[in-house]
């Protein structure tokens, strides 16, 4: 009976813990591993998941060290491309560039502009991959907004309840590719956020919010409490093959 106790709780949790990635999708960027100084497409994929509204503006941050970036039309979406002054410009074979791109914002019209629940949109970006992220995760921080005045901040680390969409730049030379992970983009083996992730949220004067923190909270009593049944279960194991 306790060893049958220990695995229905087990279950449990585990099923508690995967409920949340199988109800809700992510906003996320494919191909998610792209190398430093490549030339690539990434397309950017935004869920609609509101059930008596629709989502109909997206504002994407754009990391650091992104000179140039193109759009392509997407039907019923205007896009709008902001940049910044640089502190120091980049001297290039056409001459000197003093600002590169901080932030994208796609605009859905009154027809077809409209992200409703159970459907996705992809706004796709060319870009050329800054050498100074090789190695790293690379987030693009994404707000979406919906006609009900709600605002889903895809802005956290990966492991939060709204992780921003994430690349991982890999070693210049190597291949483009999707790999299969968490929708927000697989975490690079002994990497971490550094620059890319520290970044502020200043997205269309939205700032980021708490929420994540609690989300990680749970997530940790979540883990913290299987390891304990594993680690319970391991220990009646050991004892009844002891007494045998």
């Amino acid at each position: 009976m306790k060893q049958r106790r220990l695995a229905a709780l087990g279950a449990a949790l585990i099923a508690a813990l995967a409920f949340p990635a199988i109800a809700a999708a992510h906003v996320s960027v494919h191909p998610n591993t792209v190398p430093a100084g490549a030339f690539a497409t990434l397309n950017l994929r935004v869920p609609g998941e509101e059930e008596d509204a629709y989502a109909d503006k997206v504002a994407m941050q754009v990391p650091s060290g992104f000179i140039s970036l193109d759009t392509e039309i997407v039907p019923g979406w205007s896009v709008e491309t902001k940049t910044k002054k640089l502190a120091k410009p980049i001297e290039t074979d056409d001459g000197p560039i003093d600002e590169e791109v901080s932030e994208v914002i796609w605009t859905g019209d009154k027809k077809e502009g409209k992200l409703p629940d159970g459907s996705f949109v992809q706004f796709p970006l060319s870009v050329a991959i800054p050498e100074e992220y090789e190695g790293k995760p690379l987030p693009f921080k994404t707000l979406e907004y919906y006609s009900n005045g709600k605002v889903a901040r895809w802005i956290g680390p990966p492991e939060s309840e709204n992780p921003a969409p994430t690349i991982n730049v890999t070693e210049k030379g190597g291949v483009i590719e999707d790999v299969a992970g968490g929708e927000a983009g697989p975490t690079a083996a002994g990497a971490t956020t550094g620059e890319a992730g520290s970044m502020d949220m200043e997205i269309s004067g939205e700032a980021e919010g708490s929420g994540s923190d609690d989300g990680l909270a749970i997530v940790a009593l979540v883990v913290g409490a299987l390891g304990l049944i594993a680690g319970g279960g391991a220990l009646v194991l050991a004892r009844r093959s002891a007494a045998g």
